[in-house]
């Protein structure tokens, strides 16, 4: 095993062998609960209060009807893109810019009222992107954006996506308030049939359209489908309930724009949940309500956010000096998140990512090559990542105790697992808001709430009394890494022969080539991780990933001509040996093994999984090992060799489609 790259000291055997136990322990009491079953998501929910939680609070009806449509009943276009958020949206210009399409011949359609994609439903108060904003936001050399602080505002991140929608004039592209039922292949036409429905208001009725579209781009992200804990009796508080992801200001006061939550200042509040957006919220909140309880299932791994103003004459001349600064700025980041930096590489971001080495056990890392499977070896894999991880832990958990006043209640806002099993948070406030005497830390010891009642909250045989619950439990993720591309957006997608993405997925397991295309599925290609690479820094892997779609893409018109209608798909043998690739590095990731619940192991089902095939097919999911700059040189290599193997690529016999208005 390659030596892990760790600038730290030795830790002592006994206080990693000690630390291992608890770690063990608190997982325990986590895993012990069937997790995909205590949540539901808010479109599933059965009573209309609670699915109500999940309607769009920032949707102008009444501008939206005005307008027309963008997608006309039975009209054709040339490329379809399902999302628009940063996914979406940095696949169309690549296509524009590389004029494989012009925006006329583009259409986007998103559930939401506007663009941004998670930063247009997330509005609530304290939220900030929890990367540097000069890696997050996209495409600021091309708009030429200065972000106003090293991180933004959740306003400020929204704002860069309607900023990149104008430039590229894609507004007139897009379709709003509408949800896609159906995606289905015509074998005959060679295009893909799409329905879908446009919500047009409460004073209207919703829409049925169908539409067709040579090629489709699936961009949904996974924060797509707010959901809350399947906790009894949960529709018959009396009080207010809503979701971070659908924040009422009619409850709390203010507004996005000001934050001054005056509704709450008579108000006992319960915040459910702490992990990222908690961290946020939570300080915001504690700034006015009367009481403030926070209800803790599992602590939050809470680091220094260290934010600060930019300032524009230093960022032009210190951060974005020279042509192609922030793609090298994002590999920079990367390389040490992966702890894969060269020695006496500059720092360039210099945050808490990068200062967390052992983090590169949940996204992979060049350091190691392909990790020897046996048992003997996996454990020395694992202990390692113990070893390099522990002082971090150690500092984070030193950190809490001085941070916060009270003994008890420091301990139990302890973090007990290894850095890379929970996404981390950053916060300048959120453990001091613990020293204020409205607020109370209500810890479940790994349980969560047992009811919710008319007046409150049941913790441990004990009622709160609250009179606002806000929940900041997540979304339905398919990060489990076995959910078809198509299960984010909750859509039937059909390919030849009649088989759905989803059922393909069921019986084979994940079978791409390189992640994003299917045998199958001509002219389909969709985002994600499974069988790809994954990096904390989202922005840039879909970017990433439109940069190659694109290439495939402009690769089969160049080798069938401009006015040719290429159907590209995967071939068997394409997806099997680049499953074999994925598969014989998939032992890299023991070290996720008996994490405590969170969106990466699928909140703990992953630990339940006995069958030796259901296994198997688990794995094919994998991520590449080696890390993101690994994966990005591997396909670079891929497209280098001009050979374009693993792809099918034959015309279609009718002429080129072009978008019929």
């Amino acid at each position: 095993m390659a030596e892990i790259n760790n600038s730290v000291a030795k830790v002592s055997l006994e206080k990693l062998s000690a630390t291992r136990k608890k770690y063990e322990e608190e997982a325990k009491k986590r895993l012990s609960r069937d997790a995909s079953s205590k949540y539901l998501p808010l479109t599933d929910a059965e009573e209309s209060r609670i699915r109500s939680l999940g309607d769009d609070p920032w949707v102008d009806h009444e501008k939206l009807n005005q307008r027309s449509s963008p997608i006309k009943e039975n009209s054709t276009h040339r490329f379809f893109i399902l999302g628009a958020g940063f996914g979406g949206l940095q696949f169309a210009v690549r296509l524009i810019e590389q004029k494989l399409a012009t925006a006329d011949e583009i259409r986007i359609l998103d559930s939401a009222g506007g663009f941004g994609g998670t930063w247009y439903w997330n509005r609530y108060p304290g939220l900030h992107c929890d990367l540097e904003s000069y890696i997050y936001l996209p495409l600021l050399e091309e708009t030429g954006y200065v972000p106003s602080q090293k991180y933004a505002t959740g306003a400020e991140v929204r704002g860069q996506a309607e900023r990149i929608a104008a430039k590229w004039n894609l507004a007139d592209s897009t379709q709003f308030r509408s949800e896609v039922k159906r995606v289905e292949w015509d074998e005959n036409s060679k295009l893909w049939n799409i329905t879908f429905t446009e919500n047009r208001g409460p004073s209207s009725s919703p829409v049925e359209r169908r539409f067709r579209s040579q090629y489709v781009y699936l961009a949904a992200g996974g924060l797509t489908q707010p959901q809350v804990p399947r906790i009894p009796g949960l529709s018959s508080f009396s009080g207010s309930l809503f979701h971070t992801a659908r924040w009422n200001y009619k409850v709390s006061g203010g507004s996005q724009d000001d934050q001054t939550l005056t509704g709450l200042s008579d108000k006992r509040v319960a915040v459910i949940g702490t992990a990222a957006t908690a961290i946020g919220v939570i300080p915001e909140i504690a700034k006015y309500a009367k009481k403030l309880y926070v209800v803790q299932r599992t602590p939050a791994n809470v680091k220094p956010r260290n934010q600060r103003i930019t300032d524009p004459e230093e960022f032009r001349a210190s951060v974005a000096s020279t042509s192609g600064w922030q793609r090298e700025r994002q590999l920079n980041w990367n390389r040490f998140v992966t702890n894969s930096a060269k020695p006496g590489e500059k720092n360039l971001v210099a945050d808490g990512w990068t200062t967390m080495p052992a983090y590169s056990a949940l996204l992979g890392s060049p350091s190691h090559g392909i990790v020897d499977p046996s048992p003997d070896n996996l454990e020395k894999h694992v202990t390692a990542f113990h070893e390099l991880d522990l002082p971090t832990m150690e500092a984070v958990r030193a950190r809490v105790e001085t941070l916060v006043e009270d003994p008890k209640t420091s301990a139990k806002l302890k973090p007990w697992y290894p850095s890379w099993c929970k996404r981390p948070t950053f916060s300048d406030t959120y453990l001091q808001t613990f020293n204020k005497p409205s607020v109370e830390l209500v810890d479940t010891d790994g349980q969560g709430p047992s009811q919710i009642t008319e007046k409150g909250i049941v913790v441990g045989g004990k009622e709160y009394e609250v009179d606002v619950i806000v929940f900041s439990t997540g979304y339905q993720l398919s990060t489990t890494r076995a959910a078809s591309p198509s299960a984010k957006s909750k859509i039937t997608v059909v390919g030849r022969n009649g088989q759905s993405l989803d059922e393909k997925w069921l019986a084979n397991g994940v079978t791409t080539l390189h992640g994003y295309l299917t045998s199958d599925f001509p002219n389909l290609f969709f985002t994600g991780t499974s069988q790809a690479t994954a990096t904390g820094n989202n922005t840039f892997m879909l970017g990433f990933i439109a940069h190659h779609v694109a290439f495939i893409i402009s690769e089969a018109f160049s080798k069938l001509g401009p006015q040719s209608r290429p159907i590209i798909e995967a071939t068997k043998a394409g997806e099997e040996a680049h499953a074999k690739e994925v598969l014989r590095r998939a032992p890299f990731f023991s070290t996720l093994a008996g994490c405590t619940p969170s969106y990466f192991n699928g909140h703990g089902d992953a630990a339940a999984i006995k069958s030796e095939e259901l296994r198997l097919k688990r794995a094919r999911g994998s991520i590449w090992s080696e890390g993101a700059r690994s994966y990005i040189d591997y396909l670079e290599q891929w497209r280098n060799k001009g050979t374009l193997d693993g792809l099918s690529i034959t015309p279609a016999n009718s002429p080129q489609i072009r978008s019929n208005l």
